[in-house]
């Protein structure tokens, strides 16, 4: 029986974020952990009268600390380039400058004052170095999110494959080539390789009795150019694995995002058999397709 695509579509979730989505505390915590001596020595500045000659002070006996200098800037790197009317300089914040004892503090110095890191401690506007890295480190990892959140809906799918049954390395497979499976069943993929000159990575490969299954699974919570190219690229694998005796493309996908590329999906949908959505997955799709 066709099934109607608008009804289809209106089941789409606005999220599926998890607890652990919006900030990874643990790989925080790690992280802060890692500088923790070097920030408590710098957290001596804190409401110094004598700012500049006490930093100095502290690079003679402790220069390592300028490895948590980055941090308290935001940034992730351990070069950073500044430029004013007295030129451009690249400060090095790498275990090399403190190890070797070529630091030139004057430019340090400089650096310190200019950013405002001075005023920030001397000033009290923090009251622990630690403390205010950890924060620092928290808004630094929000912009993990969008990693976090393309796994989201592979760790959902994967989650209702082993809850029908099926077993990692043995009947379902993650992140595989199509090399890989043609090498491993012999599955001649060539209308989808063209001829072995590109390649193709699934997110997952189950494997039944009587048949391949190639799975992509993604969610689209905002609106993108992406999705109107996802939904024309699948459109073409789906007619291409078409083709393939004993194999077959199934597609989970879903999120409001796709409101934006709604047509470019209505013609996917009506020309792919194994496309699903959340709600079919917890009515129980895996356990009727994967046969």
């Amino acid at each position: 029986m066709k099934r109607d695509f608008m009804k289809w579509m209106a089941g789409f979730r606005d999220s599926i974020a998890t607890y652990d989505y919006y900030i990874d505390f643990a790989k925080v915590y790690r992280n802060v952990a890692e500088l923790k001596i070097e920030l408590n020595i710098l957290n001596t500045l804190v409401g110094s009268k004598t700012i500049e000659k006490d930093f100095r002070h502290i690079l003679g006996k402790y220069p390592e600390v300028l490895k948590c200098i980055p941090l308290l800037l935001a940034v992730r790197k351990e070069e950073i380039y500044c430029q004013d009317e007295q030129g451009g300089y690249i400060y090095d914040f790498s275990h090399q400058v403190f190890t070797e004892n070529r630091i030139p503090v004057d430019r340090y110095v400089y650096f310190m004052e200019r950013t405002g890191l001075f005023e920030l401690l001397s000033h009290r506007i923090i009251q622990s170095v630690f403390d205010y890295a950890t924060g620092v480190e928290t808004g630094l990892d929000s912009n993990g999110r969008k990693n976090r959140g393309g796994h989201l809906m592979e760790d959902l799918v994967e989650s209702f494959i082993k809850k029908n049954g099926f077993v990692k390395g043995d009947s379902y497979f993650k992140e595989m080539y199509i090399h890989e499976i043609t090498g491993k069943w012999g599955i001649d993929l060539g209308a989808i390789s063209n001829d072995g000159r590109a390649e193709k990575r699934f997110d997952f490969v189950v494997k039944t009795k009587n048949m391949t299954y190639g799975i992509e699974a993604n969610f689209y919570a905002s609106a993108g150019s992406k999705l109107n190219e996802t939904a024309r690229s699948y459109k073409t694998l789906a007619l291409e694995t078409d083709t393939i005796e004993g194999f077959a493309f199934v597609w989970f996908t879903d999120g409001k995002g796709w409101a934006s590329a709604r047509h470019n999906l209505e013609e996917t949908f009506d020309i792919m058999e194994h496309i699903y959505n959340i709600k079919d997955l917890e009515n129980g799709i895996v356990g009727e397709v994967f046969v």
